[in-house]
């Protein structure tokens, strides 16, 4: 009996994001809301994805003493007031994407750890449901997310040993995967993100709506489904 199966490769999604960034989580959000637009399709696209790593202000220290207001005022040098209508702006975006973010509570921090505990999680099949974790904690409930130790505390809630998780910190062991990531960003000419390499040839930048996705990964999963050779069974 012969059976004719089409095998057709997963569309790769590879994100350089920051979790202390509020348009990566409200890109990330509508990316989902693509992808679950897309898997009701008779023939829905196959995806992988994985984040990386990308620092907005690698010069942040790890307990920093102020709001986000007085961080992007005094440390970034941009008026309260601007500050102010920015962040009422990106909270009434983060509202239509289904995010209540809370800048009120938010503690601004060092995340260069929060990506190395991305990449610990990457290698224990958990990334997507730490960098989720890890931007609801920051972004949503006000938690301390640059410290070893409530970073430990956020790895747990997501099934990670805490014993191994702190080793994996305190070593630095995946700070080099950090460093790499930052070097491809480059290499990529990535200047902001969220960024989006798709299939490692298309760019998408920015928080971009839903079916932005939907359209791009229709496109290529059709094009896939045309190029694609079928492999033959006996």
């Amino acid at each position: 009996m012969r059976l004719d199966v089409s095998v057709t490769e997963a569309i790769s999604i590879d994100i350089w994001s920051d979790i202390a960034c509020p348009w990566c989580y409200i890109g990330k959000r509508n990316l989902e809301k693509g992808l679950e637009a897309v898997a009701g399709d008779d023939d829905a696209p196959q995806v992988n994805i994985t984040f990386h790593s990308f620092e907005l202000s690698p010069d942040t220290p790890v307990d920093f003493d102020g709001d986000e207001v007085d961080f992007l005022a005094g440390h970034k040098g941009m008026p309260r007031d601007q500050v102010q209508q920015m962040l009422a702006n990106v909270t009434g975006v983060a509202e239509k994407a289904g995010l209540q973010y809370r800048f009120d509570l938010l503690q601004h921090t060092n995340t260069v750890k929060a990506h190395e505990l991305l990449h610990f999680a990457k290698a224990e099949g958990v990334q997507h449901e730490m960098e989720e974790r890890l931007m609801s904690a920051y972004f949503t409930e006000g938690k301390h997310v640059g410290r070893i130790d409530d970073l430990v505390e956020l790895a747990v809630e997501v099934g990670l040993n805490p014993d191994d998780t702190r080793e994996a910190l305190v070593s630095g062991r995946h700070l080099s995967d950090v460093r790499q990531d930052q070097a491809q960003a480059q290499a990529y000419g990535i200047q902001g993100v969220p960024f989006f390499v798709i299939d490692g040839q298309y760019g998408i930048s920015g928080a971009q709506p839903p079916a932005a996705f939907e359209n791009v990964l229709r496109d290529l999963w059709a094009k896939r489904g045309e190029t694609e050779p079928e492999a033959t069974a006996v």
